[in-house]
């Protein structure tokens, strides 16, 4: 995995998105699931490509299953994008990198 991607925990969650300056999109995975596997190689693109923009960050819910819990993920991979500590957007599901970008583009600064 890219150095440029975090893995949170339950604990570390609620404080990384609080005090991150920069929107932190939350990776909500699990070891077992394919299209997690598959959209993984996207995010340790566009974190690159974002550097300075945006953090990426992972959540294994096998390992932290309150995190997914608190934010009622229901399905993997969900992706939570914070701003300012909150929730602006919510993406489920395998999705091709120009579509992702697209969604978070708008929350940049």
């Amino acid at each position: 995995m890219s150095e440029k991607i975090t893995n949170l925990t339950t604990e570390s969650l609620k404080s990384t998105v609080a005090s991150s300056a920069l929107p932190v999109l939350v990776d909500f995975w699990a070891p077992w699931c394919g299209p997690c596997k598959a959209i993984a190689p996207i995010l340790e693109e566009l974190a690159t490509e974002l550097d300075g923009k945006l953090v990426i960050a992972k959540v294994n819910i096998d390992e932290n299953d309150a995190a997914a819990t608190d934010h009622g993920v229901r399905a993997i991979p969900t992706m939570l994008l914070f701003k300012g500590g909150k929730v602006v957007e919510t993406l489920v599901g395998m999705m091709p990198k120009a579509g992702l970008k697209a969604k978070l583009t708008p929350h940049l600064g």
